[in-house]
């Protein structure tokens, strides 16, 4: 896939915090002065055993509020997890702020929101009170808490003797969080609840807390977190989750000492993560007779979309602090620098919300080899870009935690290598890829790569890096990320999309490798199956002998595979692999991404077999024509499906605006001619085609940060007028949801 670009920017060094659990009957308290708040309370949830809440701080009054405090009890409820605040206590609980919202300007709210379950009885609904609800100074030794909120005889509330807990009297003053295999969760066993995994807590004296990007979990999950910040600037939707138990049309209710948040905002907050602890290895994956994606018997939607970042960002070339760097780091849609460096409020949690309400059943996760490293300092600070609040401590927590979180989401994934370097990324074309790199010549273009070379012998002189990656290194990863469902608990990982576009194999080549490849994930975890791309329209450039290439069979010579489309010889040439355990994930891509020779205008003659920047100099126009583009993809990958094979395309996608907007400035000069929808028009094209065939597919992209096809999120960022809003997400392109909800039959 195409390359993406970063701004130069410095990240800081990260802020340790403790995540946090919540719960019902509030105090605030031990404010640094004595400025008023209204203080709102929000059930945004109810199901028969659980429910959802938040709780806002507004600041009523003319003086900034200096940090706060909040204590609460209840009767029978108890608190799961929470968000934006940190915890301490066991019923009582008590809740500081984190260091981004423990200031509240006057007119300013900070909210943060909890998950909670009943224990048989009811939603129990708490007085809203404390120093900050009334203006006055409260005495830290207060032992009670006097309502400020009404009642409602619809819910009963916490009785009025509950106690006011703070953080200093909770035993070891600690705060704990829990990562990966590496921190267990910290909670009360007394009650009965809050194990992680039926496993008993370590001490709070042992918890060392650490900053987690992921955002709220459930309970029994073997991660949870507290979520970035939210303000009056930051949309109710950027509130975590609740069950994915919870019915859409429960009902919410809200006590308020100032205003009452809209249903329709009530409804935006609902999740769908799972509240059930996954047993290890449970699911098995297979492809059926049809051709469809079966989970343990039962047909999995294939409603698909690509997460970019952990594989390696290519910084540019200038950057102060980590010049042509590859940092490997998931985006999030909430850089530090945002909103003068509170962040955005934006979540992994969040967005799998909003995902999952968009129709998403599975995404796919490309990594390169490096993310697997827990220490390779591309996947550390100071070489990331999230805030603070969000920021992983390593690519490779960032994702096994990624891969829990979906689990807990009922969200599907197959993992991706990539590349065989963070540092090459999808030049790669092979295991042992050298340069000269294909797109190295590129107008404009400041990712060349020419230095780095995954071969450890037969380089050119332009190389002074080596990270060398071979077959057996390849098998281990695979090896490896295959033994991640058992590791992690989780039985969520359909399988391995085991190379990015392997553009520079012959198909006898390619044959042989993944051939093997499956005899090392069947070797490791049989309930996966095993996914393989496709090739291009020539092969071995990158073998050491760039001044040769070995034509590879695509049907008409006129219509040229994308990378990792071409599957021309696999029906005459089958995998020695079970059709069950096997799915093919072909690439294509319209002009935004490259301008291929079938995309020529046939009435301009001087055009004919032109392509990329050469068709651009030569002010060649575009011309999408549907049965052009669907013979090359029948004869490509299509007619696999006739044979009885799984199809899911791999990466489709683009830049709706090329050239004129969101381009590089490359791109907007080079074909400043083209001022017709070309990409759009070719996104429609492909759609309609899969439709056609039956075959889902797999958008590229999710997140918007890639400079030639920007993200089904939209962004301000422009790399031409608007370069410093890059890293910032405002919701979905409507034009992309209707072409993705017509994919899917939604």
């Amino acid at each position: 896939m195409g390359h993406r670009v970063s701004p130069s920017t410095r990240m800081p060094a990260p802020v340790k915090r403790a995540v946090s659990l919540l719960g019902v009957s509030i105090a605030l308290a031990a404010f640094s002065n004595a400025a008023a708040a209204g203080c709102e309370y929000v059930v945004t949830n109810s199901w028969g055993s659980g429910f959802t809440a938040a709780i806002r701080i507004s600041n009523t009054s003319s003086t900034a509020i200096n940090g706060w405090n909040v204590s609460w009890q209840y009767n029978t409820n108890r608190v799961t997890n929470l968000w934006n605040a940190n915890l301490s206590g066991s019923n009582p609980y008590a809740a500081t702020n984190l260091g981004w919202n423990g200031t509240i300007p006057p007119g300013q709210t900070v909210e943060f929101g909890f998950q909670g379950v009943t224990n048989g009885g009811a939603v129990e609904r708490p007085t809203v009170n404390g120093a900050a609800c009334t203006g006055g100074t409260p005495s830290s030794s207060s032992s009670s808490v006097a309502s400020s909120a009404p009642s409602s005889s619809s819910v009963p509330p916490v009785s009025s003797s509950s106690s006011v807990v703070s953080s200093s009297s909770i035993a070891n003053g600690a705060q704990c969080n829990w990562y990966g295999t590496l921190y267990p969760m910290c909670t009360s066993t007394a009650s009965g609840w809050g194990y992680e995994n039926n496993r008993s807590c370590i001490s709070f004296s042992t918890c060392d807390a650490q900053p987690d990007p992921w955002g709220p979990v459930n309970p029994g999950s073997s991660s949870s977190s507290s979520i970035a910040p939210s303000s009056s600037s930051v949309p109710s939707s950027s509130l975590a989750p609740s069950s994915s138990s919870v019915p859409s049309s429960s009902s919410s209710s809200v006590v308020s000492s100032s205003s009452v948040i809209s249903s329709s905002s009530l409804s935006s907050m609902s999740s769908s993560s799972s509240s059930s602890v996954t047993p290890p290895g449970s699911g098995v994956f297979r492809i059926n007779t049809q051709g469809n994606l079966t989970k343990d018997g039962e047909l999995v939607p294939a409603r698909c979309g690509n997460w970019f970042g952990l594989e390696g960002r290519h910084e540019p070339s200038n950057d102060a602090n980590n010049p042509s760097g590859a940092p490997m780091e998931l985006y999030v849609g909430n850089m530090w620098w945002v909103n003068n460096s509170q962040g955005s409020g934006r979540t992994i949690q969040q967005t799998m919300t909003e995902l999952k309400q968009q129709g998403i059943t599975m995404l796919r996760l490309p990594i390169a080899p490096q993310t697997l490293e827990a220490n390779n300092p591309q996947g550390m600070d100071p070489n990331l870009k999230n805030h603070q609040s969000v920021r992983q401590t390593t690519a490779r927590q960032a994702l096994e935690d990624f891969i829990k979180l979906a689990d807990q989401n009922d969200i599907q994934l197959f993992v991706d290598i990539h590349s065989c370097s963070n540092y090459v990324g999808w030049r790669a074309g092979r295991l042992d890829a050298r340069p000269p790199y294909v797109d190295a010549t590129r107008v404009g273009y400041d990712f060349t790569r020419e230095e780095y070379s995954c071969s450890a012998t037969g380089n050119p002189s332009s190389v002074t890096k080596i990270h060398a990656y071979d077959k057996e290194k390849w098998l281990a990863n695979l090896r490896e990320i295959a033994g991640l469902s058992e590791q992690l608990g989780v039985d969520n990982i359909i399988g391995i999309d085991v190379f990015n576009e392997p553009y520079d194999y012959t198909w006898a080549e390619w044959k042989g490798l993944v051939e093997d490849a499956y005899e090392a994930i069947n070797e490791v975890n049989p309930n996966m199956i095993i996914i393989v791309e496709g090739l291009s329209a020539n092969a071995n450039t990158q073998d050491g002998t760039p001044d040769t290439k070995v034509p590879v069979p695509h049907g008409s010579l006129d219509l040229n595979p994308n990378w990792g489309e071409n599957l021309y010889e696999a029906g005459t040439n089958p995998l020695n692999i079970p059709k069950d355990r096997l799915l093919f994930s072909p690439h294509t891509y319209g002009p935004s991404v490259f301008v291929q020779k079938q995309f020529m205008d046939p009435t301009q003659t001087e055009c004919e077999d032109l392509e990329g920047d050469e068709a651009g100099h030569a002010d060649c126009r575009i011309v999408i024509n549907p049965e052009l583009l669907e013979q090359g993809w029948e004869e490509h990958f299509g007619y696999l499906r006739e044979l009885g094979y799984g199809i899911l395309i791999g990466e489709f996608g683009g830049n709706m605006d090329w050239p004129a907007a969101k381009a590089s400035p490359a791109d907007r000069a080079l074909w400043s001619h083209i001022t017709t929808n070309v990409d759009q028009q070719w996104q429609q094209t492909a759609a309609n085609y899969f439709k056609k065939k039956g075959i889902n597919a797999c958008y590229w992209s999710i997140n918007p940060e890639s400079a030639d096809t920007m993200g089904w999120y939209l962004t301000p960022w422009d790399p031409v007028s608007a370069n410093t809003s890059w890293g910032q997400w405002t919701g979905f392109d409507p034009r992309k949801t209707e072409l993705l909800n017509d994919l899917w039959g939604l």
